[in-house]
């Protein structure tokens, strides 16, 4: 299943919703897709699909899915990355009406720039092959937040090994 949220900007994210609902017609994407569309006016025709979603059901939704897809609002992206998944963002930008400025662009350029923990999308054509190629994109993926816990451990344990002896 691949979960789509604009989140609750009163601003449409027509763009986002329409391009994800053409490519479920096209048969680009096979997957199950379920859209929380806000206050978009666009009305999917070809995925499930809700205004707004309780945010358990929100939580419940992004763990089942295979791929989650935001827009550039750093609590919807920071939900999957939670949950070990990669999602793909896509900014609002002012010049679609999206939103007041371009901020979400610059936040979500910073992000992959610096984290490399996301697939951003800036170009709405550029949708299709982050989607359809999303296993082989993830896989080549080197960049990122490393964690460092077993690292810690390990000296975490000499330390107490030291304290016994």
């Amino acid at each position: 299943m691949i979960f789509v949220t604009v989140g609750t900007h009163e601003q449409p994210f027509d763009r986002l919703v329409k391009a994800i609902d053409e490519l479920k017609r096209d048969q680009l994407i096979t997957d199950d897709i379920f859209i929380q569309t806000g206050y978009s006016t666009y009305s999917p025709k070809y995925c499930e699909w809700s205004k707004f979603v309780p945010y358990a059901d929100m939580e419940k939704k992004m763990a089942e899915a295979r791929i989650v897809i935001t827009h550039g609002g750093p609590a919807s992206f920071i939900m999957p990355l939670q949950m070990g998944k990669t999602p793909v963002v896509v900014p609002r930008q002012a010049e679609y009406g999206e939103h007041v400025n371009n901020h979400q662009v610059e936040f979500v350029e910073n992000v992959s720039k610096r984290m490399g923990t996301i697939i951003p999308v800036y170009d709405i054509a550029d949708l299709r092959n982050a989607v359809c190629n999303y296993d082989t994109i993830i896989s080549t993926m080197t960049q990122g937040a490393k964690s460092h816990n077993e690292e810690f451990n390990r000296e975490f344990e000499k330390i107490v090994d030291n304290l016994f002896q």
